[in-house]
């Protein structure tokens, strides 16, 4: 059904009808290597003749054929609304669910237009197309004849909660019951997680089961109303249950670890502080085992953009691909924090530290930090922010910057070796935050740079750069390494031969534990140097010497 330019085609479920949905990208490579978008021109492909027909033109956002293939759904990023077609009379209807409500992404913090919060899918005969705004379920006529219908009243925004429709029989095209959905649920203020079940109308949305866990969405026997389903949060593993479809009667299937019990292990709370310009921020603490309040503690401070709502997260003990783990340090008597950072274009790394910077000392006000013991981790993105605070604040007594952009002048023009793509869109329109060329401002490039001030580096600093990296180019791991030598500050630089962005081999996995570990505790422990810290590991010794130990 393709050719060289319709490339990718879209059959709809399970192939069984008459239409496809073909996309061509060819117009639009280029500019892809700026823009933070993915054009394309959309096209109806007949499945019986193979005639294709050009529906959409330069098209950024998802579209969707409907289940009896009589209608087509399509985000506009332009005005920022739902708009349906009937595929026969071809006349657009646009779709806006009144004052007070959007639909594109509203927590999109990055120097491009805002895409939407998503949709669930088309309910049974198409009587309606199912979208979300931050919160809530809309259901859009897509004949344009009725207005749309909030299917949860209104209660995901009054209560801060998100709604999301919970797919039961993977055999059917459609969502929803007769009786209606049932949704998945997400408090932003309390980070507790749960069920509902709403109607097909305007109707209040019924609790059936939440609480202060992380769960998986069910998954419906198929031949029985019976549902499994996960749920757990940072101290309780998520062990398999099951219940009916209302949750009444639910019965745990199964004790995956019982030898948690032998083992010290945290807790972690929500805590909330003042940013510099005023306005709250949030983060989690992850406390030691068996905390005493009035003893210092070492801590480490580990980020990456938003982390809050991860409150409930379990972590199983297990080798790290890029990050240090709160179960272990908080199982080792370290505290662990990790605020969310909330970003201003142009600015990304001043951001991160104006976050990370009073959110360490809001903990540290708070009595139980050694505040001379305070270490600082991050990976990628993370890793960049590290290397970047390290040049303007001395608060931290070791650092680890995992596979960080230290040179933003020349990573602009790199390349992403995994996708082949030019990184440019990354700091144009994407995640790096500048919002303008190199040609434009090039003073933000420099001044986001951690390498035109590593002279100011004062803190102790462990790179993990790896020449395997499909996402941030190794040479600028090197350019800070190289450079921190030059100055002769305290710099290791650990590069895993061939191995990954996040490392994918378990036995590199485990040496960066162990290395990362004997890092930090010797810088906030007082632990010996192991000998790898004092001399390295010669180059024809690698993967044959450790140098884990203590030289005597």
């Amino acid at each position: 059904m393709g050719n060289e330019n319709l490339k990718e085609i879209t059959t709809g479920f399970k192939g069984n009808g008459r239409y496809a949905l073909g996309f061509d990208e060819n117009s639009y490579l280029i500019e892809t290597s700026w823009k933070d978008a993915g054009y394309r021109d959309i096209y109806l492909v007949d499945l019986e003749t193979g005639k294709r027909e050009l529906l959409l033109k330069n098209h950024d956002g998802p579209v969707s054929l409907s289940t009896t293939q009589k209608y087509l759904a399509w985000y506009n990023k332009t005005d920022s609304l739902w708009y349906t077609m009937d595929l026969k009379q071809r006349k657009p209807v646009k779709h806006s669910a009144g004052k007070g409500v959007v639909f594109y992404e509203q927590e999109h913090d990055v120097p491009s237009v805002p895409g939407p919060v998503g949709y669930a899918g088309w309910t049974q005969s198409d009587r309606r197309f199912v979208v979300y705004d931050r919160f809530d379920l809309w259901g859009l006529d897509p004949s344009g004849k009725e207005n749309p219908v909030n299917f949860t009243s209104g209660e995901g925004r009054k209560t801060n909660t998100k709604f999301r429709v919970v797919s039961l029989n993977p055999d059917v095209p459609f969502i929803g019951q007769e009786d209606g959905f049932l949704l998945s649920s997400f408090n932003e203020t309390i980070k507790e997680a749960g069920f509902y079940k709403t109607g097909n109308g305007n109707t209040q949305p019924v609790l059936l089961e939440k609480g202060p866990f992380k769960f998986t969405n069910p998954v419906k026997a198929r031949k029985s109303g019976q549902l499994i389903w996960t749920k757990g949060n940072f101290r309780l593993f998520p062990d398999l249950w099951t219940s009916s479809l209302d949750f009444t009667v639910q019965k745990k299937l199964s004790d995956a670890n019982p030898q948690q019990k032998d083992y010290l292990w945290g807790n972690v709370e929500l805590v909330k502080w003042l940013m510099p310009d005023g306005k709250e921020a949030e983060g989690l603490l992850y406390k030691p085992a068996n905390f005493d309040s009035t003893m210092k503690y070492p801590m480490l401070v580990y980020f990456y953009e938003k982390y809050s709502d991860q409150l409930h997260q379990h972590y199983v003990p297990k080798p790290s691909r890029s990050i240090i783990s709160p179960t272990y340090c908080s199982s080792n008597g370290y505290l662990v924090f990790i605020p969310d950072i909330s970003y201003r274009d142009g600015y990304p790394g001043q951001s991160a530290m104006d976050a990370v910077v009073s959110g360490t000392r809001a903990m540290a006000s708070l009595g139980f930090v050694d505040t001379t013991r305070m270490g600082i981790q991050g990976q990628s993105w993370g890793g960049y922010q590290t290397a970047w605070m390290v040049t303007r604040t001395n608060i931290f007594k070791a650092a680890m910057a995992g596979a960080p952009v230290s040179n933003m002048t020349s990573a602009y023009g790199g390349i992403r070796w995994e996708s082949g793509m030019v990184r440019q869109f990354q700091y144009e329109e994407g995640q790096s935050r500048i919002g303008a060329t190199l040609w434009e401002r090039p003073d933000l490039y420099i001044e986001n740079s951690p390498l035109f001030r590593a002279d100011k580096i004062e803190t102790p600093l462990l790179i993990m750069s790896n020449d395997g990296d499909g996402a941030v180019p190794w040479y600028q791991g090197i350019e800070m390494f190289t450079a921190l030598r030059r100055l002769s500050k305290p710099v290791w630089l650990l590069n895993y031969n061939g191995d990954e962005h996040n490392l994918a081999r378990r036995a590199n996995m485990k040496d960066l534990d162990i290395r990362m570990m004997q890092f930090f505790d010797h810088y906030l422990k007082g632990a010996p140097a192991p000998e790898w810290m004092i001399k390295g590991i010669p180059a024809v010794e690698k993967g044959k010497k450790t140098g884990y130990g203590v030289l005597e």
